[in-house]
């Protein structure tokens, strides 16, 4: 096993690579091998132990910061690419389920990193290792606050800081390709913002490049050490936000080879095929999904409601809507959903119960997402839906 993580680990052409030797320890390649199969709470035991051993090292403390907000937001449904991949994510008003001791651990490890990281640049001007991990541990922050407390202005300052340590990095060494993921990032989203959104949040006259910032994906996913499964994984999520959906689904093909009990993957390929319009292959997909999940111990940890909601829409999507309805019903009443997705089943399922015409259901669920999230952009959707039947749009 060892031999494999370490296989992996070292991309092809690594000698022109440049990294911090931490990411080839043996205990951070095991901690990454449960980390990709969705294990986040044995990544942070394993994490937390080497956070022990190296003690004032913002490498060791980021490491544990991404497992612990990782693990956060799969909790939270909140790695749900389906929640990306229109601009309703940033114009809308969604329900988050924040637990304050999770955010102030979250916050605590970022602060932590970043004052790790200033002590050694104050140090030493060119410590490239240290920069990287302050880029890593905002960028880190920046997803906390922009996904789940939807501060986007202060994400957006972090995600500024973090690109110009990124790029600070980059400088000091270009062959320190990890770097070029959050610059990559950066660019990209930038360069894709709406032009309402970016006056919302004050960054007009600042700009950034889409192509630029996925051929800086694409280095990172090809010859990245720690950030080619991120890139790629973001990679993914970019092409299917452009309608690019077979590339996407090559993207990710490699991810499901390389970790195939992974959930979230095996769940982003059903995914896709839907929104390429595969029909019943996608239908299909999401069942076969939700039958390896009935195998006990297949996946270290899965998410069974977002297997329902997507087959919902794929269901849907083939106007069989009394079956979409009880799959987003049972995506909606799964013990472990968050409340974003309970809300977005429920006014799916109250849709598609109206085109059926069982208004007496459809009422049921328009009024319990309501309860659910009485201040959400959907709440609105399931009032006017409770004024008037759903008829399809």
């Amino acid at each position: 096993m060892l031999v494999t993580a370490l296989a992996l680990a070292r991309p092809a052409g690594a000698a022109s690579v440049d990294t911090n030797p931490m990411n080839y320890d043996p205990q951070v390649l095991e901690a990454y091998q449960h980390f990709y199969n969705l294990d986040y709470p044995g990544a942070v035991a394993l994490f937390e132990h080497f956070h022990e051993e190296h003690p004032g090292d913002p490498q060791a403390t980021t490491y544990l910061l991404n497992a612990v907000i990782f693990q956060e937001l799969y909790r939270q449904d909140l790695l749900d690419t389906t929640f990306y991949a229109s601009d309703g994510f940033l114009t809308g008003r969604h329900a988050t389920d924040e637990d304050a001791k999770a955010r102030d651990r979250i916050l605590s490890l970022a602060d932590e990193a970043v004052r790790e990281a200033d002590w050694r640049t104050a140090k030493n001007a060119n410590d490239v290792d240290a920069y990287f991990a302050r880029a890593w541990a905002r960028s880190l922050r920046c997803t906390y606050v922009a996904m789940v407390e939807r501060g986007f202005g202060a994400g957006f300052r972090l995600a500024t800081k973090a690109k110009d340590d990124a790029q600070h990095a980059l400088a000091l060494d270009p062959n320190y390709v990890d770097a070029k993921l959050i610059v990559g990032v950066y660019d990209y989203v930038v360069g894709s913002l709406p032009w309402p959104f970016k006056l919302m949040i004050g960054i007009a006259g600042i700009t950034g490049s889409k192509s630029q910032g996925m051929a800086l994906l694409d280095d990172a996913a090809n010859r990245g050490v720690i950030t080619r499964v991120e890139a790629r994984t973001v990679i993914a999520l970019f092409l299917r936000r452009e309608a690019k959906y077979q590339e996407a689904i090559q993207v990710v093909l490699i991810l499901k080879n390389q970790y195939p009990r992974d959930f979230l993957f095996c769940l982003e390929e059903a995914n896709l095929r839907k929104d390429a319009g595969e029909g019943m292959a996608a239908v299909e997909a999401y069942r076969q999904l939700i039958t390896a999940n009935s195998d006990p111990g297949y996946f270290a940890s899965a998410k069974p409601e977002l297997a329902y909601f997507g087959l919902g829409d794929a269901l849907r999507g083939q106007r069989h809507y009394a079956e979409a309805a009880q799959a987003y019903e049972k995506a909606a009443w799964i013990t472990s959903v968050g409340t974003e997705l309970k809300i977005r089943s429920l006014v799916d399922a109250g849709e598609c119960l109206d085109l059926v015409g069982d208004r007496l259901q459809a009422v049921k669920d328009y009024q319990a997402a309501i309860e659910a999230g009485p201040n959400t952009t959907r709440a609105e959707t399931a009032r006017r839906c409770l004024r008037s039947p759903y008829k399809g749009t």
